[in-house]
């Protein structure tokens, strides 16, 4: 089958390039003709006020890319989509965001209604949502013959939004990077919070909730500014014990952030699919996080980290307490193992190809 993938891959950075990339790397390993259509830009800056790219690819960039699309050219979506109507049987467009609607409307007015399309999405909705949000994936959702979510909870809503037929395979993994061996030389009483901050992801409540005997490093880019992080942190008088690693971090420099913790917590009011339980367990890491969205898929309570109730600052504080009991970290750290991607990419691209 010709299937084309539109979405970001390198040098653009972060979980959704990865998991393009190695999407199209598996799909071309099952005898498929696969191409990335990526973009030469992808966003305006007000709207993605982060780092968009990066100089060093992050695992095994794809060899067959196009990066012909530009989010100032509308005249491009539209050439795309007729270069692909006679070009692939198969069209995925990656939602990652609703603001890639404009976009995709314009190639799936090039492409027709001849090449069957999906729309692939990492979230139906934002966690934080615009007044714009639903009608842009409703307008999409419309548009496409297929839909595939990675959670039931997703594929619910895009059936609200819409009448196509929704599949439903768990996000799978795409790390980047080998794992680093996790901690050595005892228990640090230190924690990590890794990957973009924003609000649903709840670093506030995990700032309220830190026990007085142990550090905490957050490393990642803020969405929307350090301000409020660090007078949260002064109010609290946490800046002896609260290390700030603002920005994106290259993959080089991952194992030696989890080298250095005891334990990845995920402190998330709201999630659909998250790699960053794997990428701890990668690492050698136990992961202490809320029972929302697919965390308490990946994570088993009391063997390889512990689950907590979402939006309680007392509730993660007892179990970050309860972590630290004699002997726990270490037994924690002994139950976690890497995960296996295998099964996880043979149901994925099972359900992708209907």
């Amino acid at each position: 089958m010709r299937i084309a993938i539109v979405g970001p891959t390198y040098p653009y950075k972060g979980g959704g390039a990865q998991h393009t990339t190695e999407l199209a790397h598996r799909l071309a390993a099952l005898g498929h003709d696969v191409v990335i259509e990526s973009w030469r830009a992808q966003y305006p800056g007000f709207l993605y006020p982060g780092q968009q790219t990066i100089d060093s690819p992050e695992g095994r960039p794809y060899s067959h890319v196009r990066r012909a699309l530009d989010w100032r050219s509308p005249a491009g979506w539209l050439r795309c989509g007729r270069r692909l109507r006679s070009s692939a049987d198969l069209v995925v467009l990656t939602v990652l965001s609703p603001v890639q609607v404009p976009p995709y409307l314009g190639i799936l007015a090039g492409l027709g209604r001849g090449v069957t399309s999906l729309a692939l999405c990492h979230n139906v909705l934002p966690h934080e949502r615009k007044p714009y949000d639903r009608p842009l994936m409703t307008a999409l959702l419309r548009r496409v013959h297929r839909v595939l979510a990675h959670s039931e909870e997703q594929a619910a809503l895009a059936r609200e939004l819409a009448p196509a037929p929704v599949a439903v395979a768990a996000l799978p993994p795409h790390l980047p990077v080998a794992g680093g061996g996790g901690a050595t030389g005892g228990v640090r009483r230190r924690l990590l919070f890794f990957g973009m901050v924003r609000p649903y992801k709840g670093l506030d409540l995990l700032l309220r909730a830190l026990p007085p005997d142990v550090s905490l490093t957050v490393a990642g880019e803020f969405w929307g500014g350090l301000d409020a992080t660090r007078e949260l942190i002064a109010e609290l008088g946490l800046g002896d014990r609260v290390e700030l690693r603002p920005g994106y971090v290259p993959a080089q420099d991952v194992p030696a952030l989890f080298a250095a913790a005891d334990a990845l917590v995920l402190p998330y009011r709201s999630a659909t699919a998250s790699q960053n339980v794997w990428l701890g367990h990668e690492h050698g890491v136990p992961v202490i996080a809320t029972r929302v969205g697919a965390l308490p898929d990946n994570v088993t309570d009391g063997v390889d980290g512990l689950l907590v109730e979402p939006g309680s600052v007392e509730a993660l504080r007892e179990a970050i307490e309860r972590f630290y009991r004699p002997g726990e970290p270490e037994r924690l750290r002994a139950g976690v193992k890497a995960v296996d991607p295998e099964p996880y990419w043979d149901s994925y691209t099972t359900a992708l190809l209907g």
